[in-house]
């Protein structure tokens, strides 16, 4: 079953041409939001302002081979392996959720426009991969729903609680749960194109709220963490004391004069434990 093409059988009913054209618009709506968020935020402005600031307080050059290797590692780190996450668990959480996500998204799209069609037979990897992109984003977004969000983890929230903020990983967890469930009831009748609608509707909701929810914050990220490692390497710092704590020029700017002479590593302080005192 996880190696066949749910869309090859849904093109028995359904156009290849119409489910290619949903795909387009769907794209066309993920841009438009962004465009949308992008000038409602106005993050693009904050971020070129920024970046020139940081130029005039520059008190190094950094060269082309430089942005390149700052690049590599942004793109290692931040972008690949969600290396800014402290916590592990959050860490494994996004990581299954955004290669899940990429791993679905990229395989529908060569589903449903080289192989939506019954006589054409898609490699038996592809659905393969399908199906596993659509678990690990349903995986790694009910961790996250479920154990991992701060107002269910530290504020002691109930996991049912929906704010406007949650639109992202509720669209998110119905549009893989709905996907799967699809999948596997496909050609069962009522229940199978019950699921099916499900999907697109969550599908839609997905990539059609971009402007409403944190969609468009995965394409603003990268950018922002590129800009932070440029600011260290040219000493601008985004405006921030470049001398570490364990610095003695450092250690005697403490306000507490008792605490001066202090050692700087005191214990685990507030992540001695998890915040879960509510």
């Amino acid at each position: 079953m996880i190696t066949s093409n749910p869309f090859a059988e849904l093109a028995a009913v359904i156009p290849p041409a119409v489910m290619q054209g949903y795909v387009v618009l769907m794209v066309l709506l993920v841009a438009a939001g962004t465009i949308l968020d992008l000038m409602h935020k106005k993050s693009a402005t904050y971020f070129f302002e920024n970046s020139k600031r940081a130029q005039k307080s520059a008190t190094r050059s950094v060269g082309s081979g430089q942005k390149v290797a700052l690049a590599v590692k942004t793109l290692g780190n931040e972008v690949l392996t969600a290396g800014e996450f402290a916590n592990s668990q959050r860490r494994m959480s996004h990581l299954l959720t955004m290669w899940g996500f990429i791993i679905f998204v990229v395989t529908t799209a060569i589903l449903i426009f080289g192989y939506a069609s019954p006589t054409v037979a898609a490699p038996a990897a592809l659905p393969l991969l399908w199906h596993l992109g659509a678990a690990m984003l349903a995986a790694g977004g009910y961790w996250f729903w479920f154990a991992i969000r701060v107002d269910l983890s530290s504020e002691g929230q109930p996991w049912y609680r929906v704010v406007r903020a949650d639109l992202f990983i509720l669209s998110l967890l119905a549009t893989s749960t709905f996907a799967l469930l699809w999948s596997f009831t496909q050609g069962a009748g009522t229940i199978g194109w019950l699921f099916f609608a499900l999907f697109i509707a969550s599908t839609t909701a997905l990539f059609g709220t971009v402007y409403w929810s944190k969609f468009a914050h995965m394409f603003f990220k990268p950018a922002a963490a590129y800009q932070k490692r440029i600011t260290k390497a040219d000493g601008s710092a985004e405006n921030l004391p470049t001398i570490s704590r364990d610095e003695p020029e450092q250690q005697q700017r403490h306000s507490m004069e008792l605490l001066r002479d202090a050692p700087m590593d005191m214990g685990l302080g507030i992540k001695r434990e998890a915040p879960n005192h509510y």
